[in-house]
């Protein structure tokens, strides 16, 4: 956690070779295990299990996390005591085999797609209550074993945000830290943090402050001639106070992206690629989920609070103040829950980042600024991304969003950023490519029973199941691409007259959506590179 002080280290994950977690006790750099779990006996796995029949699967453990509130955990909380055993001296075993036949009994299996019923939102609250029963059977053994009062979580499973709450608000441990990036992805971190150490080298042992890691935003002049590039579609003004001109947008209604400094590490948006709002109306929740995100209507939106502010609007246990990285959902005041109706869950509870001056300035500011407009030290605040693809990273990424979502307008670097209406010469004068993981075919398929045709589409990947039908027109139109090629050239070679082009304008725009296919300048990337390396 910070120094020397020792720690009780719990990682919970789905598996890796042939383990699922380990308990041990951390001490400056030495990790002392204490037990490791199976892999038979995955509380990851165990998750997963549960929501396939749901319609869910690997990396959809978050949306039943946020769809338990809704339900009950009372109906089926019998049906999941068949599902696990907690054992002596901390120990568990879980029952993967019996959880697909007894779910098959019970309940109305939910396909991808469908609807979510009061059945599946009563299993999604069982399943998080028994993952929660049996951690804290395991880490109140410990905790009264070794005498450990602060508490380190990793793993898959750690990134369970109402499981942190819980356990935060349980007063089991005085200080709890989660790793920001305790999937996957922290392999990396880790391997790092080794290989620096064997060199010589070793981080600071120090409570980790912020994970603004990733690629930076680049200079201003880098930033203005790649938005510059698009001077078509976009509207461009500098700001000197961008904060204040942010905070004069969403106090006005505007849900907006925002792209400072460097990217974040991790899952999490933080304030540096995120998409930022008024957290009070309740309706802007479902209008991001809606046209923005295009996700499902029920899932929550985080808040990002000043951290000197924070206490006056969520509950918080004594002695914490920090809570900088997303992973832990906490209970919203009840005097202002009907205030922050954009960022409290059904269950009055928000997964709540306290923004702290010192480690993003330009973050604190613009929250700062709302809290000038409108007496809220608060944000809405939510991965910049739609449903097709990650979190931005470059300005490039954050203009291809901007234009293919119903944001209002888009903050980058010092730069304030709304939409033209882009006439048809406009788009004629972007280029076209296929993105190195798409491919064009031309197939037979079933349209009827007994009915085949001749079909074009798109596929991502190298699978048919991730493709989208185009019509023959853009596909004759998308074949002619070498590299990439501008799209008034395209339309020429086919000779197409001018609602031809009107059409498949309209067409690509929505490919381009699900990123089937680019649209960009004509060799941006290269002027962006040249301004970068000062040539």
């Amino acid at each position: 956690m910070s120094g020397f002080e020792q720690s009780l280290v719990f990682a919970i994950d789905g598996g890796g070779d042939f383990l699922s977690g380990l308990m041990a006790v951390g001490s400056g750099t030495v990790i002392a295990q204490l037990v490791s779990f199976p892999e038979h006996n995955s509380l990851g796995l165990f998750y997963l299990e549960t929501i396939r029949y749901l319609g869910c699967g690997m990396f959809d453990e978050y949306k039943v996390m946020g769809l338990a509130p809704y339900g009950d955990p009372d109906r089926y909380r019998e049906l999941f005591a068949q599902f696990y055993e907690l054992l002596d001296s901390g120990g568990y075993r879980v029952h993967l085999d019996r959880i697909g036949p007894a779910l098959l009994r019970n309940i109305q299996v939910r396909r991808k797609g469908m609807p979510f019923t009061q059945q599946h939102r009563d299993v999604s609250a069982s399943l998080q209550e028994a993952l929660e029963r049996i951690v804290f059977h395991t880490l109140r053994h410990h905790r009264k074993a070794t005498g450990m009062t602060r508490l380190c979580l990793a793993g898959g499973v750690a990134h369970n945000c109402t499981l942190n709450g819980k356990l935060l608000y349980s007063g089991l441990f005085d200080d709890i830290f989660v790793q920001p990036a305790a999937h996957d992805a922290g392999c990396a971190l880790g391997a790092a943090l080794m290989v620096s150490s064997e060199l010589g080298r070793p981080a600071p042992r120090e409570r980790l402050p912020d994970v603004y890691w990733g690629p930076d935003l680049g200079n201003e002049q880098a930033t203005e001639l790649e938005l510059n590039a698009w001077s078509g579609h976009l509207d461009i003004q500098r700001s000197d106070d961008i904060a204040s001109s942010a905070a004069d947008w969403m106090a006005n209604g505007a849900v907006i992206g925002w792209v400072q400094g460097r990217s974040e590490f991790g899952p999490r948006a933080l304030g540096n690629r995120s998409i930022l709002a008024d957290p009070r109306p309740a309706e802007n929740k479902d209008r991001i989920n809606a046209v923005v995100k295009k996700r499902e209507s029920y899932r929550p939106f985080a808040p990002s609070a000043l951290e000197e502010d924070a206490s006056e609007f969520f509950e918080l246990p004594d002695g914490t103040r920090q809570l900088p990285f997303m992973n832990f959902v906490v209970r919203v005041r009840e005097a202002k829950g009907n205030v922050l109706g954009a960022i409290t869950h059904v269950d009055g509870t928000a997964r709540l980042q306290t923004v702290s001056r010192k480690t993003n300035p330009a973050y604190w500011d613009v929250i700062n600024a709302f809290k000038k407009r409108t007496s809220l030290p608060i944000l809405l605040n939510t991965s910049f991304n739609n449903n097709a693809e990650p979190i931005v990273q470059s300005v490039s990424d954050a203009i291809t969003t901007f234009l293919t979502t119903d944001l209002d307008g888009l903050v980058v670097g010092p730069f304030l950023v709304r939409k033209r209406p882009a006439s048809l010469q406009d788009w004629s004068a972007l280029a076209a490519s296929l993105p190195p993981y798409a491919s064009l075919h031309r197939v037979r398929s079933h349209i009827a029973p007994d009915r085949q045709e001749t079909v074009c589409e798109i596929r991502m990947g190298h699978s048919a199941h991730s493709s989208m039908r185009i019509s023959p027109e853009l596909f004759e139109i998308l074949m002619r691409i070498e590299g990439e090629a501008s799209l008034g050239s395209l339309f020429d070679t086919a000779l197409l007259d001018q609602a031809k082009r009107e059409d498949l304008v309209k067409e690509l725009r929505l490919v381009w959506e699900l990123r089937g296919v680019r649209l960009h300048p004509l060799h941006a990337a290269c002027r962006h590179d040249n301004v970068q390396s000062g040539t």
